[in-house]
């Protein structure tokens, strides 16, 4: 189904910019992708379905692994829902499969074989299933006990490395934290402490890094998301916008952090 196309697409949209835009594009190139395969390429096609699956019925499992469901951890599967900007039919799908994954006899391990199968040597398909995964449960309940169990078992099995896990956690957490400190101090700019550490975060790049491999994130990161750019690569005027602002981030973050060391 279209949708299902449209929804794979709208997730690695989102996970691969962290904005709007690229899960707007996502979507629309997913669904476009959807509906010229017409069912020529069945195995193709059915990825989108099986990711959509695993997606919600994992999750499920993954919120019931300690016994019960807590509200934070529905909450978390919502908030998921509506990032992911799904229709009414699609949540209806995501919650029946997210049901499944917390009934007693579901098989996780057959549920992610599924996808690996399916995915084949698509790893950045993998990696994006296991951050959607890893998102749900740090605000559940902050991927703890159990839950970190399985997450971790699941990365294992996709053939993601310890090393890869333990950065992909790592890098989530710091960016909900960043967030919630955004959220807390209104009116909070760079130059506190722990709002430069959120500069570093929007360059991507560790605060220990050199004076170039700062300005080589920061020449990255406005390539990745200049709206120019992104209008020329079929971005609506009408969306250009929101990619302004993200570049505006960028560039106060960058200008925050040479300001900080010194720099010109």
């Amino acid at each position: 189904m279209t949708w299902q196309g449209a929804f794979f697409g709208a997730v690695l949209g989102l996970l691969l910019t962290h904005n709007v835009v690229g899960l707007l594009l996502g979507a629309l190139i997913g669904q476009m992708l959807s509906k010229g395969a017409g069912g020529k390429r069945a195995s193709s096609a059915a990825v989108p379905e099986v990711f959509f699956r695993a997606t919600f019925t994992l999750m499920g499992h993954i919120a019931k692994s300690d016994g019960r469901i807590s509200e934070s951890e529905i909450q978390a599967a919502r908030h998921l829902m509506q990032e992911l900007k799904l229709g009414p039919e699609q949540v209806g799908f995501a919650i029946d499969f997210f049901r499944q994954g917390k009934s007693p006899g579901f098989d996780a391990d057959r549920a992610v074989e599924e996808l690996r199968v399916a995915c084949g040597t698509r790893q950045d398909l993998m990696r994006v299933f296991l951050e959607l995964q890893l998102r749900a449960a740090i605000l559940g309940n902050g991927a703890s006990g159990a839950a970190h169990t399985i997450l971790a078992r699941t990365a294992e099995k996709l053939g993601l490395s310890a090393l890869e896990f333990v950065h992909m956690e790592a890098t989530l957490r710091a960016q909900y934290q960043a967030r919630s400190r955004s959220q807390s101090q209104s009116g909070a700019t760079y130059a506190r402490p722990s709002a430069l550490a959120d500069a570093y975060q929007e360059l991507d790049v560790p605060a220990s890094a050199t004076d170039p491999e700062v300005k080589k994130a920061y020449r990255r990161q406005m390539s990745r998301h200049h709206p120019d750019k992104l209008v020329a690569n079929g971005l609506p005027e009408s969306m250009a916008e929101v990619a302004k602002e993200k570049t505006q981030r960028i560039q106060e973050a960058y200008e925050a952090i040479c300001a900080a060391r010194g720099l010109r």
